[in-house]
């Protein structure tokens, strides 16, 4: 059965309240990479309760459906998804901890062909309960490649133009990953067992199990936040980046960066596959 888009853009999410604690904000940290060094004073800050900072990147766990993909009425076929790219516009630095709220909608399905499959966008918007001031604002793309080839209409979805120069990088930050980091990654919420079955990862084409996309991109807003920020998670105001290739736990990630004032150009590789893991990377900074 072909998935519905109509019923899609219009279906009705139940509204996601979380309480998180500095308990999870530490075990997020943990879960990217930070504290691999425990005398590091930097990276400490956000693995201790003494001063606690918040990871930017931590807004994807906040208020988060679940692994929405496997419902019924959704019918996607999950293990053949690829998460395509995603962004984050934060509206304020995220508290250490508290209570949110957020309902997340689907914002654009878009038929690629039944080879290509389907293009398909969610945003959700989270709120602190207390205040109901926004915080952040998490927009999600995925490509469902089993499930194209359901319209005649063929279109592209809008997307920033974000380019990287064509010259070396300013600066290149390495950072390693640790071969159990997608188990540990899980923890937060991210519950796909593509990250921590050896069968279901083999049935998706795959070695072994890969890291999530989204622990990739918190590896990344590591090394953007060391060389760009000083470790001021505050700073941070908007990124998007694509996910061009997996990474798998224990292999090295190199961030290339490119700096224009307040907008960062970034790009990522795995050092061990030699490939670019995430591509076309923007970033605005205060």
């Amino acid at each position: 059965m072909a998935i519905d888009p109509d019923y899609l853009l219009t279906r009705e999410w139940p509204e996601i309240t979380h309480r998180y604690t500095e308990k999870d904000s530490m075990l997020y940290a943990l879960g990217v990479g930070l504290g691999r060094d425990p005398l590091n004073q930097d990276e400490l800050r956000f693995v201790y309760e003494d001063g606690l900072k918040v990871m930017p990147s931590q807004a994807v766990t906040l208020a988060h459906p679940g692994f929405w993909a496997a419902e019924k009425d959704i019918n996607l076929d999950w293990v053949r998804l690829l998460h395509l790219g995603q962004e984050i516009v934060w509206h304020q630095p995220l508290p250490t901890a508290g209570e949110v709220a957020a309902t997340t909608r689907f914002t654009d399905v878009v038929d690629k062909g039944a080879r290509a499959g389907a293009l398909i966008v969610t945003e959700r918007v989270v709120r602190l309960v207390e205040t109901g001031e926004d915080i952040a604002t998490v927009i999600t793309t995925i490509l469902a490649r089993g499930d194209g080839g359901f319209s005649s209409e063929r279109r592209s979805v809008p997307q920033e133009k974000d380019r990287i120069p064509d010259r070396e990088a300013d600066i290149v930050c390495d950072l390693p990953t640790f071969p159990q980091q997608a188990l540990l990654y899980r923890l937060s919420g991210d519950l796909n067992p593509l990250h921590a079955s050896p069968q279901v990862a083999g049935d998706a084409g795959y070695s072994q199990p890969i890291l999530h996309g989204l622990c990739t991109m918190g590896v990344a807003t590591h090394a953007l936040m060391k060389v760009c920020c000083h470790y001021e998670p505050e700073r941070f105001k908007r990124i998007r980046l694509r996910f061009s290739a997996p990474v798998y736990p224990g292999e090295t990630i190199r961030t290339e960066i490119w700096r224009e004032g307040q907008t960062i150009a970034f790009r990522c590789w795995s050092l061990e596959q030699e490939k670019v893991v995430i591509n076309n990377g923007y970033l605005e900074i205060s």
